[in-house]
């Protein structure tokens, strides 16, 4: 799942800095997002991984639907 992969990609610090700073400034203005990254960050800290099986399917559609926006706006650097 891509989403999982790009918020794993930023919990790990393996986001080019602009990209981690467009992600940050996307989690600032979207409650959601910040509320995914909170539970991957303690769902991590709990057992250590996150598959997609943790989220439910509502959740994976709407950061698949999320992470498809993210993915259109992002320019070539």
């Amino acid at each position: 799942m891509e989403v999982v992969e790009l918020v794993t990609e930023y919990l790990e610090g393996a986001l080019s800095r602009v990209d981690r700073r467009r992600f940050e400034v996307h989690l600032s203005g979207c409650p959601h997002c910040g509320e995914f990254l909170r539970q991957m960050q303690m769902t991590i800290a709990i057992t250590g991984e996150l598959r997609v099986d943790d989220l439910s399917p509502e959740l994976q559609q709407d950061f698949m639907a999320l992470f498809r926006y993210w993915r259109s706006e992002r320019v070539d650097r």
